[in-house]
């Protein structure tokens, strides 16, 4: 009898199982190791995602291929800051902005040799940014701006966030600047030996970023891309009421033990859902405007997109 009910349950299963299935959306999804993208993970890995009926699949990508696997098909959403999504629209690559996730308040910043008093001494200085259209390159190009230099004014060797703050730690002689952000900045914090933080997003608050998809997956999923945004705001909900397991499972993720990842997050902020909705009616667009200026200025981009399309705000109300 026992061996008949277990063949009529299998079998119910088996019926059951396809419509489970049939009710996950599969979305895939690309990020780095920044801290403020660790909500996303905490969604995916906690199950809050799975319960909003998304099937997620993140992956590390540098910033800089972000674009790329957007362009190719491998996946249909990213995380990125703000004037990223300028530069892939400007390439070409069209991608729509539909929640904020962090604002950075200390997190990014720039590390320099101790012989390097204020930010105008690097004129003619090598400094170590990410590539072009990345968000330490467009950091560089920001606080060098706005203390009367540009990017002709500097050698600039492309070396990732992550390997920026380790050439630092190494003693690298041949760097007078890095452009990082946690939690690697907090390595460099660690060893002062090895250079000093001249100035952060507390001195230059400009780096925030934003959570994305392709128009066409927007419009062939809406609903998962609510369910996207809803699971991002559950997950900073489980940080307030669960902090010791949030910090767990995302430090987890970049091999950082709770107690530091509590300290990394400490040089950001979260941005829930009443964060979003003040951002995107006006903030969002001003500092866009400003950031496409720049980047024109810089090179970095031939021309400047439609500002008006790069956001859709239906998925945080």
């Amino acid at each position: 009898m026992p061996l008949v009910k277990t063949a009529i349950v299998a079998a119910a299963l088996a019926v059951f199982a396809p419509f489970v299935a049939a009710q996950e959306t599969k979305v895939a999804i690309a990020i780095s190791g920044w801290t403020g993208f660790a909500p996303l993970t905490l969604a995916k890995e906690a199950g809050l995602y799975k319960k909003h009926g998304l099937d997620v699949t993140i992956r590390k990508i540098p910033q800089k291929d972000r674009h790329l696997a957007i362009a190719s098909g491998d996946i249909q959403c990213a995380a990125t800051t703000v004037e990223t999504w300028i530069v892939w629209n400007a390439n070409g690559v069209a991608t729509t902005q539909i929640f904020q996730l962090d604002k950075s308040y200390g997190a990014d910043g720039m590390v320099v040799k101790p012989n390097v008093a204020k930010i105008a001494d690097l004129k003619g200085k090598t400094v170590a940014a990410d590539a072009p259209g990345t968000a330490t390159y467009f950091t560089l190009a920001w606080m060098l701006k706005k203390n009367g230099l540009s990017m002709k004014d500097v050698k600039v060797v492309n070396l990732s966030p992550q390997a920026a703050a380790n050439a630092f730690i190494a003693g690298n002689a041949e760097l007078d600047a890095g452009m990082t952000y946690e939690p690697y900045l907090s390595a460099v914090r660690a060893k002062p030996e090895a250079g000093k933080i001249i100035a952060t997003t507390l001195d230059y608050p400009m780096v925030m970023d934003t959570f994305g998809c392709t128009p066409k997956f927007l419009a062939d999923n809406p609903k998962a891309a609510k369910a996207l945004a809803d699971g991002y705001f559950d997950a900073l909900e489980m940080i307030k009421s669960d902090p010791k397991k949030s910090f767990e499972i995302m430090g987890a993720d970049v091999k950082q033990s709770a107690e530091q990842f509590e300290g990394s997050q400490k040089h950001l902020r979260w941005q829930d859902r009443a964060a979003n909705r003040k951002f995107f009616a006006g903030e969002h667009a001003q500092f866009s405007k400003e950031a496409a200026d720049l980047l024109l200025e810089a090179g970095i981009i031939k021309q400047v997109p439609d500002l008006s399309k790069l956001a859709d705000t239906r998925f945080i109300q």
